[in-house]
């Protein structure tokens, strides 16, 4: 009886997860949608408000010319320039980042410039009715989080057992962590422009775990019956979220950081997508705060692997492939975090660091996992 509803629960595992990805592909082409009416709203105020700002300018000389001829202009006339006047500069942006009520959602590339902020604004759901996109996206992802997770959970059920023992749970439930850790992080932060590429994301993931690693409900094996399988490794799935978090949005700075050049020179740019995206510095600020978390968690992870490495085969350190590489990921976070914080390693030099920290991250995970034999081979393939 108990086979039996292993069985079914391992079939529904699969279904689920299948429906999950369909769902995280709706909610991929949403925000997709979003960002490229938002941005179309967005240039299209700019253009107003450089429209606006140039009536104002001319009307501004035409009062200044009557009031040299007539000897005086009129206090209603006055009040009614200043009046334009101040919209124009209200609503003007001169970065494609209008700061009406258009975007006034989170602070864009121009608004975060001319305000000197390093800091999203707060996601205000209420508030977000100019968006329904965004709104239809954010709502789909948590519906596909939800099936995504019973379909981990019923994989833990049907095998008894926590489910990361092989690359396809481990990636299947990395991927859950990645949407689960953007979800908790929009309570908080409006981080929507990153969405397309979090979805993108967890979608990949999603496939090579069922397309690349399809492995089946079986025991594990001895070396990983411990309790330090669930510290060691969900540990090690945190930290990899949020390294795929940091990934995404290091990509996003280095095109923003692009644009600006581009439009510092008057130079015409095809990213103008990137209006909805924060300037170049708040995306970096941001994503180091997340790296740190994540170092803090990796530095967890590779103590703990020794410790129960120490349990398993009675050394602590082994020079195992798999071993090496995750002192190779530590070293190079560590290496960002360091040339950032004291060395003035600003601006893409720091994004293309936390970028080759994860392609490591990646590579330890694939070719290590799949290629280099050693005691880590868990693979499931």
């Amino acid at each position: 009886m108990g086979s039996n509803i292993n069985e079914t629960l391992g079939v529904w595992s699969e279904w689920f997860m299948l429906l999950a990805a369909f769902t995280y592909l709706v909610a991929f082409v949403a925000f997709v949608w979003d960002m490229a009416s938002h941005s179309k709203a967005i240039g299209k105020a700019q253009r107003d408000a450089e429209r606006q700002g140039v009536t104002s300018r001319e009307g501004s000389k035409e009062l200044v010319g009557a009031g040299s001829r007539g000897g005086s202009v009129s206090a209603s006339a006055t009040s009614a320039g200043s009046r334009v006047g101040n919209d124009a500069a209200r609503h003007g942006a001169a970065d494609g980042g209008a700061s009406g009520p258009v975007a006034g959602e989170f602070r864009t590339t121009a608004d975060a410039r001319s305000k000197g902020a390093d800091e999203f604004e707060a996601l205000n759901y209420k508030d977000s009715i100019s968006r329904p996109a965004a709104r239809a996206a954010v709502v789909v992802m948590a519906i596909a989080f939800l099936l995504h997770a019973f379909a981990v959970v019923a994989r833990g059920i049907a095998a008894d057992r926590v489910p990361w023992a092989n690359m396809y749970e481990f990636c299947s439930t990395g991927a859950l962590v990645v949407a689960g850790v953007y979800l908790i992080t929009l309570i908080f932060k409006d981080l929507r422009f990153v969405g397309p590429m979090v979805t993108g994301l967890v979608l990949l993931m999603l496939c090579a775990a069922t397309i690349a690693f399809p492995t089946p409900v079986s025991p594990l094996p001895p070396a990983l019956q411990s309790y330090w399988l669930i510290i060691h490794v969900s540990i090690a799935v945190a930290a990899s979220g949020l390294f795929t978090i940091t990934f995404a949005m290091a990509v996003l700075q280095l095109l923003q950081s692009r644009r600006e050049k581009n439009l510092a020179a008057g130079e015409e740019t095809k990213l103008g997508f990137l209006r909805v995206v924060p300037n170049s510095t708040t995306l970096e600020n941001f994503a180091f705060r997340l790296n740190s978390v994540g170092f803090v968690f990796w530095t967890f992870t590779l103590a703990a692997g020794a410790i129960w490495a120490d349990q398993a085969w009675g050394r602590f350190w082994g020079w195992d492939t798999k071993e090496v590489w995750t002192f190779v990921i530590w070293t190079v976070y560590a290496a960002y975090m360091h040339a950032r914080v004291t060395r003035g390693w600003n601006g893409n030099r720091s994004a293309w660091l936390s970028i080759v920290g994860y392609l490591c991250v990646v590579f330890n995970f694939t070719v290590v996992n799949v290629y280099f034999p050693g005691l880590h081979s868990y693979s499931g393939l």
